[in-house]
């Protein structure tokens, strides 16, 4: 392979802490941008005084945070493994969906009915975020603001659903103002999702995430962030004169303060956290018509359960196409096949035909549109042991920050972690001092319970046997 700018890239190799060198195809990047192979400079720069490992959703947006918090005196370099925002960000399925209800009793079991509640209003606000941006940067990413749909087809889960819903309602959360839950013989009717047996909506968003990022960048580079594509770091070891020396595939170079923004990869560099945040890979695609049909039209996104629990998320495009994922019970006993692995390159074998013919045995009116798989891929995204992301200084490592582990969630809470990040790398803002939930900061009780845990009692196996101690 040859970068665009004549450049060979490095060969990451093979481990689980480094990104495959080349991705599978999706729908998002079959038009190759010029950012996948951009490089500022020839040579990565002797220093910078902030560098951020990964250019995807929780880099860029730090970055643009930090020139916002007054760091825009300061040299920021991105370094990313392969080309920028081709992880986890560049091929999920574009949900800015917040959690209203659903994890939230989780949360209050564990620290109390407020600390569920400022996770979903964090997320909430994260939204209004979004928008805002978009609107005011006039950013072209196919952003839509409208209805998400809840969809329980299994009598005994949409029974349990609710009896969530009204617990959340009952903690007196405003927010849940928004929400609405639906049951009864019309649920099919108003879904449009066949056999549903309980539904709720709220207000969600979604987007072309990739656009979203590559505008982003632009920005960035034209104030001077040095972006440095296909460039791997492989260690970050403390200068006895301070900083860091951050060696990578392609050489060395001095960081002031560094950030950890590479996700399902960050226990490469910071192996306490390999049992914290682990990459799992995902499975999502491109449902389209043959051309001339005209299907249903489908304006809300969905979340919706079949009638064996098997879960899929669905946003539908301006273009008629439809982009679904998910089906993680369908792959979920073939551990090897998704658990601890990177490879982004290979589907997950026994989830990649579940989605043929899903949109005629799934929604209404669709049974005779000819509508079918297009395109479909896979990524890696980085689960935390406790469900909830690291977020703030490294533990004993003064200058080092982590922004990683969202378990598949990472598009509703992002944009604000990372602008309130930023405050903590450029002023040295304590986290106490953001208005991040508290469940988000990392920290070494977090680090030591998944260190000496078993992989059954976290989250990330879907057991739940998390013990509610109070991080």
């Amino acid at each position: 392979m040859t970068l665009s700018n004549g450049a060979t890239p490095p060969t990451a190799g093979t481990s689980k802490c480094l990104p495959t060198v080349t991705p599978g195809e999706c729908f998002w990047q079959i038009a190759r941008d010029e950012l996948s192979d951009h490089r500022s400079t020839d040579q990565l720069p002797e220093h910078s005084d902030i560098v951020i490992i990964g250019a995807g959703y929780a880099g860029v947006s730090t970055a643009y945070h930090l020139m916002k918090e007054g760091a825009a005196t300061k040299t920021i370099a991105i370094l990313e493994a392969r080309g920028a925002c081709s992880g986890a960000t560049g091929r999920n399925g574009g949900h800015c969906r917040p959690d209203f209800y659903g994890h939230i009793p989780t949360y209050m079991d564990r620290a109390g009915d407020r600390a569920g509640a400022e996770i979903a209003e964090f997320e909430i606000a994260n939204l209004r975020a979004l928008k805002k941006v978009i609107e005011q940067e006039n950013i072209d990413c196919d952003f839509t603001l409208a209805r998400s749909v809840d969809v329980w087809c299994n009598e005994e889960s949409a029974t349990k659903a609710k009896a969530v819903y009204d617990r959340v309602v009952a903690a007196g959360f405003e927010y849940m103002e928004d929400a609405v839950f639906y049951t009864g013989d019309q649920v099919e009717g108003i879904c449009g999702v066949k056999g549903a047996k309980g539904c709720a909506s709220f207000t969600a968003g979604t987007m072309f995430p990739f656009k979203f990022i590559s505008h982003l960048i632009r920005g960035l580079l034209a104030a001077g962030v040095n972006l440095q594509t296909h460039t791997p770091v492989t260690s970050i070891t403390p200068d006895p004169q301070g900083g860091f020396i951050v060696e990578t595939l392609r050489g060395k170079m001095h960081a002031g303060n560094v950030v950890h923004a590479s996700n399902a990869y960050v226990s490469g560099l910071l192996p306490e956290y390999s049992k914290n945040i682990i990459p799992c890979k995902g499975i999502c695609c491109r449902i389209t018509v043959p051309e001339g049909v005209t299907p249903p039209l489908l304006n809300n996104s969905y979340i919706n359960r079949a009638e064996d629990n098997t879960l899929s998320y669905f946003v539908p495009r301006a273009d008629g196409s439809i982009i679904v994922g998910g089906a993680a019970a369908v792959f979920r006993p073939f551990k090897h096949q998704w658990y601890d692995n990177v490879d982004d390159s290979v589907l997950i074998d026994s989830a990649k035909d579940y989605y043929d013919g899903y949109m005629q045995r799934t929604y209404r009116g669709w049974e005779d549109t000819g509508a079918k798989v297009d395109k479909i891929w896979t990524g890696v995204m980085g689960y935390s042991y406790d469900s909830n992301p690291h977020i703030g200084h490294v533990p004993e490592k003064k200058g080092q920050f982590i922004i990683a582990g969202f378990n598949g969630h990472g598009m509703p809470v992002v944009w604000l972690a990372a602008k309130e990040l930023a405050k903590m790398v450029a002023n040295d803002v304590p986290f106490e001092d953001t208005s991040m939930p508290r469940l988000f900061q990392t920290s070494q009780f977090r680090i030591d319970r998944a260190q000496a845990g078993k992989e059954e009692d976290g989250d990330i196996l879907g057991t739940g046997k998390l013990a509610a101690t109070r991080p």
